[in-house]
């Protein structure tokens, strides 16, 4: 095996040994910090198929995190409050089940993504980055401005979802059930990775002119990965907001694409682990640093700094070297 894969499956190895030596040792707390890494990553892994894959540089993500955020939000709170969402034309219940509250989650977030990668992928470069951060901040924007669901304050969701066979309230458990989704959505990821369609996203990123000449089209291309990384990255929300038994504005926030894009410089752009290490690192550094300053982002900054200038594959990259960099 490859260093880069020996680093993956180390990667994988510290995510799931930390939150169980965690419950051995009942440090429910550490097992909690786990699971904001696992979630963390699935977002990550989602904006790192459009960012790694396809070259597509994305300051809105947090409105598909957001969106599937308040999903769960919006459903879990009309089923605690036995109201429902509408009566008419037909009878429109909320749910505390997570498979329903997921998937209710992936088609929000997919059919967002779909209107606005329609729009924001007839630009490209610094213009496309502008107008998934403007779309971001309109949703942002009119969360604030929805009384009905918390305005700016938020929603509160008193009694976390359920999952069949499962007690989610159980903090070891949670992690398993999140650690299991990032597990899934990894193997799916190798497999669009390695797909004709993504060995053409890949190709329509490096040179577009020829995917153009052998009859594909890249707008098409890219849609649809944006469309799939849209859906992953609302996943993700739907899980944190699970977490928290909160959703609020401060989730569809541009700073909130920004840090997700900060997992994924970390671990390495367009490495499939990339995203898990570096939400590792973040949640490390997070935990260690926030506790002796507030200003803890300037180390982060000095980090990201480093990695910019002289390991530009991320610590992935770092320590595979150009084994299976996507140049």
């Amino acid at each position: 095996m490859t260093r880069e894969t020996w680093t993956n499956l180390a990667a994988l190895a510290v995510l799931a040994g930390v939150p169980l030596w965690a419950y051995v040792a009942d440090e429910p707390f550490i097992i909690t910090l786990a699971t904001r890494a696992a979630i963390f990553a699935l977002a990550g892994v989602g904006l790192n198929l459009a960012l790694g894959l396809g070259g597509l540089v994305s300051l809105g993500h947090a409105a598909f995190f957001g969106i599937g955020g308040y999903a769960m939000g919006i459903l879990a709170s009309h089923a605690q409050a036995y109201a429902p969402l509408a009566e008419w034309p037909f009878l429109i219940e909320g749910t505390e089940s997570m498979p329903v509250i997921w998937l209710v989650a992936v088609v929000a977030s997919a059919l967002a993504a779909l209107a606005i990668g329609a729009l924001s992928l007839r630009t490209s470069g610094v213009y496309f980055i502008m107008i998934t951060l403007a779309f971001g901040q309109m949703i942002y924007y009119f969360a604030i401005s929805w009384p009905a669901y918390g305005g700016e304050d938020g929603l509160s969701i008193y009694v976390r979802n359920g999952f069949p066979g499962l007690n989610t309230l159980d903090p070891i458990q949670f992690f398993g059930l999140c650690f299991a989704v990032l597990c899934t959505v990894l193997v799916l990821m190798w497999l669009v990775q390695n797909s004709a369609f993504g060995l053409a996203l890949s190709a329509a990123r490096q040179n577009e002119t020829r995917v153009l000449s052998v009859g594909m089209v890249p707008y098409r291309l890219r849609l649809v990965a944006f469309v799939i990384s849209g859906a992953i990255t609302g996943l993700a929300g739907a899980l944190f907001a699970d977490l928290n038994r909160f959703v609020s504005p401060t989730m569809l926030s541009w700073q909130m694409s920004g840090e997700i894009m900060i997992f994924i410089i970390i671990g390495g752009v367009g490495r499939l682990f990339g995203p898990v290490i570096g939400a590792m690192v973040f949640i490390l550094l997070e935990h260690t640093l926030g506790g002796l300053s507030e200003f803890w982002h300037v180390y982060l900054g000095a980090l990201l700094l480093g990695i910019v200038l002289f390991a530009k594959g991320g610590v992935i990259g770092a320590i595979a070297g150009r084994e299976k960099a996507h140049d």
